[in-house]
């Protein structure tokens, strides 16, 4: 019997891309700017993930970092975002629009559903600056989103917890819960044993230091290294992930 558990990889770049597929990922989402929490990457970036990979790309939408409470001129960015993912071959996009009082914009979320149909939707981590996540999950049920990332309304999946259990026995098969937060190979089993997730998003727990082959250094003494994601950290946690699968049943 095969693994169950959908293992999404967040990358901020494409040769991390090229690497989670080449680790086993199930899914990407494709960003850039990953330490402001992520913007949406070139369309460069876009269309060599989609030709290179056999797994799904998923694309963030955003094009800023901040707030999740677009202008009318950021919202028609997005809509054009939306499109070009379309165009390129991905086959989801990761979006997230709320309104001031902390309840999801539901005209401007619908009309990118819209747009982006038939992609995939997932609703990203917005989701858990909403006033309320119960009604918050109501509402995405009500407009089609396929997924929600969370990680419960708190800052990692071990303290939203309690709050992720409620969500993924509330949601049932009308909407994924994608877990997310924090997730790491130590922690990854008992929060998969707990909380019944079978969608769960890594990002830091899959990158290792790539070193620079470049032969000479900047004159400020700066480092070319970079943090990306890492194959072999990729199967490690696909491994973690398979060895939760059986109390699932």
């Amino acid at each position: 019997m095969g693994r169950s558990i959908t293992v999404e990889i967040c990358v901020g770049d494409l040769r991390s891309a090229l690497e989670a597929g080449e680790g086993g990922a199930d899914r990407v989402e494709l960003c850039d700017r990953l330490e402001v929490g992520g913007t949406t990457p070139s369309a460069g970036t876009i269309a060599e993930a989609c030709r290179r990979l056999t797994i799904p790309v998923h694309v963030l939408i955003r094009n800023r970092a901040g707030d999740f409470a677009p202008s009318e001129p950021e919202l028609a960015a997005m809509h054009h975002d939306v499109e070009t993912a379309k165009r390129l071959g991905a086959s989801g996009v990761v979006l997230g629009i709320l309104k001031n009082d902390g309840t999801i914009d539901r005209d401007a979320t619908a009309r990118l559903i819209e747009l982006a149909r038939p992609m995939s939707v997932t609703f990203h981590k917005a989701f858990d600056q909403t006033r309320d996540l119960d009604e918050a999950l109501e509402t995405l049920v009500e407009l089609g989103v396929d997924r929600v990332l969370t990680s419960g309304g708190r800052p990692s999946a071990e303290a939203g917890a309690d709050a992720l259990v409620r969500l993924v026995a509330r949601a049932g098969d009308r909407i994924g819960v994608l877990v997310a937060g924090r997730l790491t190979v130590e922690n990854l089993g008992g929060i998969v044993r707990r909380t019944r997730a079978r969608e769960i998003h890594l990002g830091s727990a899959a990158m290792g230091l790539n070193e620079s082959p470049a032969a000479f250094a900047p004159p400020d003494g700066s480092t070319l290294d970079w943090l990306g994601v890492r194959a072999e950290r990729v199967r490690r946690i696909i491994e973690v992930a398979a060895d939760s699968e059986s109390t699932l049943c």
